[in-house]
C-alpha cells in the first residue's frame, strides 16, 4: 500500500513539474511574421507620433506599451487586447497609480495598494490589461520627472501613446487580413450543423495553426469543446423528450 501510494504521489509530482516546461505556442509562421512586423512597426510609429506631437523623447514609452503591443499585433484575438482593454486598462491604472502614489508614502506599499486597486477596478470597468499594472508601478517608481508630471502623466504619455497603439494596431491587422478589434459578443450566423466527424486532438491543432494565436491552451480548447459537446447532447436530448 505503501508503494502503491508512493507511485502515485510520484507520478502525480512528475505531472506537476512538467506543467514548468515551454509549451508549444499554436501559432503558425506566417502569424508569427505578422505579430513580429506589426509589434516592431506599431512601437515605431507610435513613439514617432508622440515624439512628434509631444516635441520631445517619452522616456515612458518603452516597457507598458511594449508590453501592449505584444498584444494588440501577436493575440489581436484576446479580450485583453481589445481597444477598450488598451486605452481604458493603461489610462485607469495611471490615474490609481498617481493617486495612490500620492496617499501612500511608501513607495513599495503604495506600489501593492496601486496594483490591487487597479486590477480590481479593470475588472469591475472590463477593461483588464495586463500592461497596466506596469503602468500603476510606474506611476510610483518613475522617479521625479514622473511625479513633476503630476496627472499629466496620464493623458501624456499614458493615453496618447495608448490610443497611438490601438489606431496603429486597427489599420495593420485589417491590412494584414486579421479582424481587430474583436466584437464584444456573439456574431449571428448560420444554424448549428451536427458535424459527422469526430474531431482529434491533431484537427485541433491544425486548426489553431492555420489561423491567428488565440489566447488559449490546446488542452483547455479542447475541454472546451467537450464541454461545448455535452451542453449540446443534453439539449438535443432535452428536445428529444
Amino acid at each position: 500500500m505503501t508503494k502503491n501510494r508512493l507511485m502515485i504521489w510520484t507520478r502525480k509530482a512528475g505531472q506537476f513539474l512538467l506543467r514548468f516546461w515551454p509549451q508549444p505556442l499554436a501559432s503558425g509562421g506566417k502569424q508569427i511574421v505578422i505579430a513580429a512586423v506589426g509589434a516592431g512597426l506599431g512601437l515605431m510609429l507610435t513613439s514617432l507620433l508622440c515624439h512628434w506631437i509631444l516635441g520631445e523623447v517619452n522616456l515612458w514609452f518603452i516597457a507598458p506599451v511594449g508590453a501592449s503591443a505584444v498584444l494588440v499585433f501577436g493575440v489581436p484575438a484576446s479580450p485583453l487586447a481589445q481597444p477598450w482593454s488598451v486605452i481604458g486598462g493603461n489610462t485607469l491604472a495611471a490615474v490609481v497609480g498617481i493617486t495612490v502614489g500620492n496617499l501612500l508614502p511608501h513607495p513599495s506599499v503604495a506600489c501593492g495598494v496601486a496594483g490591487a486597486i487597479a486590477m480590481a477596478l479593470m475588472h469591475k470597468l472590463r477593461c483588464l490589461h495586463p500592461p497596466g499594472g506596469a503602468v500603476a508601478v510606474t506611476a510610483i517608481f518613475g522617479g521625479p520627472t514622473v511625479h513633476a508630471l503630476g496627472y499629466q502623466f496620464v493623458l501624456a504619455p499614458v493615453l496618447l501613446n495608448s490610443v497611438m497603439l490601438v489606431l496603429v494596431g486597427v489599420i495593420f491587422n485589417h491590412l494584414s487580413g486579421r479582424r481587430y478589434p474583436h466584437l464584444p459578443g456573439p456574431v449571428p450566423g448560420p444554424a448549428p450543423v451536427a458535424m459527422p466527424y469526430p474531431i482529434s486532438r491533431e484537427d485541433l491543432h491544425e486548426a489553431l495553426l492555420s489561423g491567428e494565436m488565440l489566447d488559449i491552451d490546446e488542452d483547455d480548447a479542447r475541454d472546451l469543446l467537450t464541454r461545448a459537446e455535452q451542453i449540446a447532447a443534453r439539449r438535443q436530448a432535452g428536445r428529444a423528450r
